[in-house]
């Protein structure tokens, strides 16, 4: 590999290639669908998918399990 080159990111037992996004599993849980990683030039970053507040009482998420939305 060459020094100039972008690296990859190592993320649990998989490697991932510089640019690319996954959603990362975790045992016991599986696969966390509400948060994003991303490799960037070797270093692995990783986000939680942020929600709009919700404006009522009792919101339910059924579109997107991440985000709860009004009925």
């Amino acid at each position: 590999m060459q020094a100039d080159a972008p690296r990859a990111c190592r993320f649990g037992r998989r490697w991932y290639l510089n640019n690319e996004s996954w959603h990362p599993s975790v045992p016991p849980f599986g696969e966390m669908k509400c948060i994003l990683c991303w490799c960037v030039s070797g270093e692995t970053h990783c986000q939680r998918q942020e929600c709009p507040p919700s404006a009522c009482a009792s919101p339910a998420s059924r579109d997107n399990p991440c985000c709860a939305k009004c009925r």
